[in-house]
């Protein structure tokens, strides 16, 4: 259903060291590589992508409240892996890794402008 998510950043080059560490983890690579955007994702899938702007309109960026990017892991060890590549690019925990309830294992952060993230996947009752 959603083909992408863009987040506005202050700084390009400080996000995309940020968000290669994660899509890495994730086994995902740049779609696009622009001089006022770049995009993470996959030509081949149906998955949805992400990218980070300065903003068009050339005003500051800033966080949406109550705006969050969800990023689908395949399981927990990638989402604890997704989660502490973020805390060691400079992000900030928003709640560590674990079970929320209903088979929803997931981590909360921040990106380096404020952005809150999640890696979630889904886990079978056992």
């Amino acid at each position: 259903m959603i083909g992408y998510v863009t987040l506005g950043t202050a700084d390009i080059e400080r996000g995309a060291i940020f968000y290669d560490a994660i899509a890495k983890v994730l086994g995902f690579g740049r779609m696009m590589d622009e001089e006022t955007f770049i995009a993470w994702g996959d030509y081949e899938g149906p998955g949805a992508g992400l990218s980070i702007t300065k903003p068009f309109d050339g005003n500051a960026a800033s966080v949406g409240n109550g705006t969050m990017v969800a990023l689908n892991a395949k399981d927990p060890a990638q989402v604890d892996q997704v989660y502490e590549t973020a805390l060691a690019q400079g992000g900030t925990c928003e709640g560590k890794p674990g079970d929320r309830g209903g088979g929803f294992y997931a981590a909360y952060f921040r990106d380096l402008d404020g952005n809150k993230l999640n890696a979630f996947c889904m886990v079978a009752p056992e």
